[in-house]
């Protein structure tokens, strides 16, 4: 729910402020976090999970004082983007300056010998990102030429779903997309074809957003497509139908997670109008 790229894909398809996208999403980002913790404390109990030893206060406060660096990252982007030193843009040049800064002066995690293997993976990343923001500005002129967004959201209306209907749709809609896509692709084909109808039905393009947004994260934990669960069984080595049982609750909790995004949207909405961004 921080800043992602989905976000900026979104953004890019419906001419939204991508600043506005971000903020946005920290209140719904907060709310998750506390939701899935809850869920793994109570299986945790439940299961008897073994625990670490608790740590002292003492250790908190070194492991923070280590980790500090780091945790300035977020701070800079949003704290940047919050207050108007700069746009998301720049906030992403000036995220780059800093890690290189960090990881290299500070935690020493990389080498300067690193760095030229390091810029040629971010070059080939960026060229890929390119590539997707370029075939959704494309494809939102080709949809906007033919006139085929708003002949969409004409019949949309005509419906009479009203905007909790519309949104039910939706979300079941992309739901079942993120089966046999993955979120890039679905973000380009279906935001210029959603987006005029949720505006004729008076549906915040921003809260639109996160509801997208949030219905791709779900994507990303649920077979086949689940990027997710191909990493994490990977990692842990078990194959993907007994993780994704394994995975259950926390998928159905992200499920709650997003009825709840859908249907108030002033949790996604009050920070962005508090900064004045809408």
């Amino acid at each position: 729910m921080l800043p992602s790229i989905p976000k900026i894909i979104y953004a890019i398809s419906t001419n939204t402020s991508i600043g506005a996208l971000f903020v946005a999403g920290l209140l719904p980002g907060t709310l998750l976090t506390i939701m899935l913790c809850a869920v793994t404390w109570y299986l945790a109990k439940k299961h008897n999970y073994p625990t670490m030893e608790r740590a002292s206060w003492g250790q908190c406060w070194v492991a923070f004082r280590r980790s500090i660096w780091g945790l300035m990252l977020v701070v800079i982007i949003i704290g940047g983007i919050y207050t108007g030193i700069f746009t998301a843009t720049e906030a992403a040049a000036m995220a780059a300056v800093y890690s290189f800064i960090v990881s290299v002066y500070i935690y020493s995690d990389l080498k300067l010998r690193d760095v030229p293997r390091v810029l040629v993976q971010s070059a080939n990343m960026s060229a890929m990102l390119l590539y997707i923001i370029t075939n959704a500005v494309l494809f939102s002129f080709v949809l906007t030429n033919e006139n085929i967004p708003p002949a969409l959201a004409d019949w949309i209306t005509a419906q009479n779903l009203g905007w909790v209907g519309f949104l039910l749709v939706v979300n079941i809609l992309l739901l079942m997309a993120g089966n046999f896509m993955e979120p890039s692709s679905i973000i380009l084909i279906m935001a210029p074809i959603l987006f005029p109808a949720a505006k004729r039905l008076g549906i915040d393009p921003v809260h639109f957003g996160i509801t997208i947004d949030v219905n791709m994260e779900v994507g990303l934990c649920h077979p086949p497509v689940g990027l997710n669960l191909y990493i994490a069984s990977s990692i842990a080595r078990i194959g993907i139908t007994e993780l994704t049982i394994a995975a259950l609750p926390w998928l159905l909790t992200m499920l709650v997670f997003l009825v709840i995004v859908t249907y108030w949207p002033e949790l996604t909405l009050f920070l962005p109008r508090v900064m004045g961004m809408l």
